[in-house]
């Protein structure tokens, strides 16, 4: 069982930058893929990133490339998504969630097992 809380989120201009982080519980956390996944009113969730469960490999939504960087500290079992040059369309509800031994496909949903309650992204023009 692994339980996730993301947190970090909150009220910026564009043009700022913000760090979201995802904090598990679970002794086997280290086996599971994180991935970051959005979704605004309205709209379907969307894919913003993902980090392979040995942390090798990373992949990201085609609006976020550039912008948006993956990573995780297993010491501490938190994985982070740093967010710069915000948009106001990056404004959503941010969730992370984990894929046991996830490797590939990470971009879709039913990769994953577990899902965080979200935290609210709000970027001002």
């Amino acid at each position: 069982q692994v339980q996730l809380v993301e947190s970090g989120g909150g009220l910026v201009q564009a043009g700022d930058s913000l760090r979201l982080s995802c904090a598990a519980s679970g002794r086997t956390f280290s086996t599971y893929a994180v991935g970051w996944f959005r979704q605004a009113p309205g709209r379907e969730r969307e894919f913003v990133a993902a980090l392979s469960w040995t942390a090798t490999s990373t992949d990201y939504g085609d609006s976020v490339k550039g912008r948006f960087t993956i990573s995780r500290d297993i010491a501490k079992t938190t994985v982070y998504l740093q967010m710069n040059s915000l948009k106001p369309e990056d404004t959503a509800v941010y969730y992370c969630a984990a894929s046991r031994f996830g490797s590939t496909g990470l971009g879709t949903r039913e990769k994953y097992d577990y899902w965080g309650q979200g935290t609210q992204v709000t970027v001002s023009s």
